[in-house]
């Protein structure tokens, strides 16, 4: 989902159906692991993508499990 767009917490537990608390869990595993990256508007923290390499190592392991 970060793949194209910023999303704060709650809109990610609303589209995945995970309670908040487990969707902090992981974004702070991933933050940690500079895969993604915050951004604070107001109260609400946003999560995107850290960089365009992401992206496409997202893309190339995803290519790979299609192509089989």
């Amino acid at each position: 989902m970060l793949k194209d767009e910023e999303l704060c917490v709650g809109a990610i537990s609303e589209l995945i159906n995970v309670s908040q608390s487990a969707v902090s869990h992981q974004l702070r595993v991933l933050k940690n692991s500079k895969i993604i990256k915050p951004k604070k508007v107001g109260k609400q923290i946003f999560y995107s993508l850290d960089d365009e390499h992401i992206k496409k190592i997202y893309d190339m392991g995803l290519e790979h499990i299609i192509k089989g």
